[in-house]
């Protein structure tokens, strides 16, 4: 399920690489930052109109499975019924500033919680699918026919037509999986009670992974946000990489918490750990040396402007990789309003860096408050996780999951 996840992420973060490319080639640094800040706030809109749904299913899904899923199909329903309302109200309120792709967000939000709760059930097939090859290929597909007909207008809805189909996959994929039943009382009210700190933190999860990009485009301009996104691209490698061994690794590590496994737990997250900077280090350590070559490929102006940011994001991303999926770790223990301060912590100290930075310096500004707000979303919740139970990113079973019959074995 791991080398699923981050064949997906490869593949998608190539897509969005190649995405980026034929952006910035085929129109103006303004055209091309307008449409990248038009994105981001849809996407900004779409992980809060989430609630994190889908992560609070994955946890009572994978719960389920001894006692037969019994109940689960009105978890499913407790959870998309307010999203679909949130996400509704946010395409209202976004149509008069984005234009018609507001439209898509509903359709985004419930084909997420859908694919969430797919992997619940212990399968990856169709977030792989759908999520990791399906969604980035038609929408690299659709931008490239706007942007080779010279459309500048249509790029928006041809970034977010692609949701739609993967909305009707994931229904289809997860019909059959969840036996249909009565809606036990207080179904949704243990859905909520466990997701709602998450949800406030999914909200400002959301914000903190777009929030650069608009503030780049508000303070210095739509071309200015055109280089900082045009830079900081490779940094969906590593996020997406960490999400496809997360996604792999959730389920078991919610059941081995909920069990008391500490040692289980430590397994898992060492070994993910260490599969994921072996995978992740050399794409940054390349990144670093190669960035102004690289960065050529958006056109000639990027690749001297955009260096320096791509250097500080790959110190940034080795450094975070480092610290392993630490958050997914401690909502899987259960601290989820823990994990919400976190993320106002890295927000707020973003914001803040964001404000004194971006108006002198642009671009590279806006990276040294994402890296602020990284360092601080990472090394907190690494810091509570030892003081808790005592688990550390690197130990014991980092080598011992490197070794050939450990994969035999399992």
């Amino acid at each position: 399920a791991g080398v699923a996840g981050l064949v997906a992420a490869g593949f998608s973060a190539l897509a969005q690489f190649v995405l980026v490319a034929v952006v910035t080639r085929a129109f103006t640094a303004a055209e091309a930052g307008s449409f990248f800040a038009v994105t981001a706030v849809v996407l900004m809109a779409a992980g809060i109109a989430k609630l994190d749904a889908g992560n609070g299913l994955v946890y009572f899904i994978a719960r389920a499975e001894t006692y037969g899923y019994l109940g689960i199909s009105g978890y499913v329903r407790a959870a998309l019924v307010p999203c679909a309302v949130v996400a509704g109200v946010g395409a209202v309120v976004l149509y008069p500033r984005v234009g018609v792709v507001a439209a898509v967000l509903p359709v985004m939000v419930l084909g997420d919680v859908l694919l969430a709760a797919t992997r619940g059930f212990g399968t990856m097939r169709p977030t792989v699918l759908l999520d990791g090859m399906v969604l980035p290929a038609a929408q690299l597909v659709l931008v490239t026919g706007a942007a080779a007909a010279g459309a500048v207008e249509w790029l928006p809805l041809a970034w977010g037509l692609p949701y739609v189909p993967v909305l009707v996959l994931a229904g289809a994929g997860l019909r059959g999986r969840a036996p249909r039943s009565a809606y036990l009382p207080g179904t949704g009210r243990d859905l909520w009670r466990h997701t709602a700190p998450r949800s406030v933190a999914g909200a400002v999860q959301a914000v903190f992974q777009r929030v650069d990009i608009v503030v780049v485009a508000l303070l210095a301009g739509p071309a200015q946000a055109a280089v900082y996104t045009a830079a900081t691209r490779f940094k969906v490698v590593g996020q997406l990489a960490n999400q496809g061994l997360a996604q792999a690794v959730q389920t078991r590590l919610v059941s081995a918490l909920a069990h008391g496994e500490v040692a289980r737990a430590r397994e898992l997250y060492q070994a993910a750990t260490v599969w994921l900077v072996l995978l992740t280090w050399p794409v940054w350590l390349a990144y670093g040396a190669l960035a102004p070559w690289l960065l050529g490929v958006f056109g000639p102006s990027y690749g001297s402007a955009a260096a320096p940011v791509a250097l500080v994001l790959a110190g940034t991303m080795m450094v975070a990789t480092a610290c392993g999926m630490v958050d997914v770790v401690l909502t899987a223990a259960g601290h989820t309003g823990t994990s919400l301060l976190n993320l106002l912590a890295a927000v707020a100290c973003t914001l803040a860096l964001d404000l004194a930075l971006i108006p002198a310096h642009g671009a590279l500004g806006a990276v040294a408050g994402w890296s602020g707000g990284v360092l601080v979303k990472n090394l907190l919740p690494l810091w509570q996780l030892h003081r808790r139970y005592g688990l550390h990113p690197f130990g014991r079973h980092t080598l011992a999951a490197l070794r050939s019959r450990t994969w035999a074995a399992a």
